[in-house]
């Protein structure tokens, strides 16, 4: 049971110990839960900054509900960080629900966010919860940057990048929970949003971002389609969206669709558990250790939404930087709301539509994380 009001789920991991940082600097107590409470301590003396100053307690906990829901029980709040989320995200969802807490995450998987919102749901909003799926870089920020371009009255339609610096150039490196879930990917459905339906995307789909913050495009990819057209499906004031994601370094997203296609050619109709080998495989091979801690000096993003109706147009567009670690601010941003009660949706909802889109962009920006920029077209 959790003595304390936040729990940290994925303790060991690396956005886990990053979102304890953000824990530690906004001087909230937390609990800190995960199959191996040795392996957190020891990541957490090495990792975790300020650790002296905390808080704090260590969970061991078996990946079940019922272990699960014993070790939440008592908090207010799951931040969780255990992906790739299509395999084990629902499982804690629904211990967190059983505790009687929100359930935070940093997924931007669409087809474990589809399940979320169709078996939980009604379930959190008839129990006053909130479960916001995606509330991390990737794709909070498009996701303000696309809120801010619907401020502007008439815009129905959104196209939305997220271009931030890949494996090769950032000097940091990509996670290896988000290494599984890139390529767990290839097993699911991607879509974008049209007229107010989810389609899915031509298997071969690609995209070569023209943008201004470039000389050169950028080649970008559907990503799992994203996490926005799922929460705009429902949104009264949306029509379309469609969103992509790209590296600067091309040649890395290139590397990754060639291994789609490949993945169509070869691997799509193998038993499950050879798959399971395939996509193990690609993983060791691409991300073999956990990065060391980001640069502020190397890792710099660009997300944009460019916003459309019949006679107007827009483009937002959030510059930021050292994506990991900004997801831990997120994660704790809506911590800190959520302990206080305060939160405009209950149920199955975004980050930006349950504590506002100002709100986080005001967060990341008072911490040097974000910048935004809002210009008519």
């Amino acid at each position: 049971m959790a003595k304390y009001p936040v729990v940290v789920y994925g303790a060991s991991g690396y956005t886990g110990m990053l979102t304890m940082d953000w824990l530690i600097d906004q001087n909230i107590p937390f609990t800190a839960v995960a199959r191996n409470a040795g392996r957190v301590h020891e990541m957490m003396a090495q990792r975790v900054v300020r650790l002296e100053s905390a808080t704090y307690e260590v969970i061991e906990a078996e990946h079940t509900v019922e272990a699960l829901t014993e070790a939440f029980r008592g908090a207010k709040v799951v931040c969780n960080t255990v992906g790739p989320f299509v395999n084990f995200g629902l499982t804690t969802v629904e211990a967190a629900l059983k505790a009687g807490c929100h359930h935070l995450d940093t997924t931007g998987e669409q087809g474990y966010m589809r399940e979320v919102r169709e078996k939980f749901g009604k379930l959190y909003a008839q129990a006053g919860l909130l479960v916001s799926p995606s509330l991390s870089y990737m794709y909070t920020y498009a996701e303000i940057a696309a809120e801010l371009a619907l401020e502007t009255p008439g815009i129905d339609a959104l196209e939305t990048s997220t271009l931030c610096r890949g494996p090769r150039d950032a000097g940091s490196g990509v996670t290896v929970g988000s290494t599984a879930s890139i390529f767990e990917l290839y097993r699911s459905e991607q879509c974008y949003l049209w007229e107010k339906k989810l389609v899915p995307h031509a298997i071969d789909t690609s995209f070569n971002i023209a943008s201004p913050d470039f000389l050169q495009p950028v080649f970008a990819l559907p990503w799992g389609g994203t996490s926005l057209p799922v929460y705009f499906e429902n949104d009264p004031r949306v029509r379309s969206c469609v969103s992509c994601v790209g590296f600067y370094d091309n040649n890395v997203m290139k590397m990754v669709h060639a291994l789609g296609q490949k993945w169509e050619a070869e691997y799509k109709h193998l038993p499950k558990e050879q798959q399971d080998a395939v996509l193990k495989q690609i993983v060791e091979s691409t991300t073999p250790t956990m990065p060391p801690r980001e640069r502020t000096t190397t890792v710099r993003m660009v997300d944009t939404a460019i916003g459309r109706g019949q006679l107007s147009a827009v483009r937002a567009t959030v510059h930021g930087t050292t994506a990991y670690i900004a997801t831990g601010a997120l994660q704790v941003a809506a911590a800190i709301k959520l302990i206080d009660g305060e939160t405009n949706k209950v149920g199955f909802a975004s980050g930006s539509k349950a504590f506002g889109h100002r709100y986080l962009l005001g967060f990341l920006e008072e911490r040097g994380l974000a910048r935004a920029t809002v210009t008519p077209l």
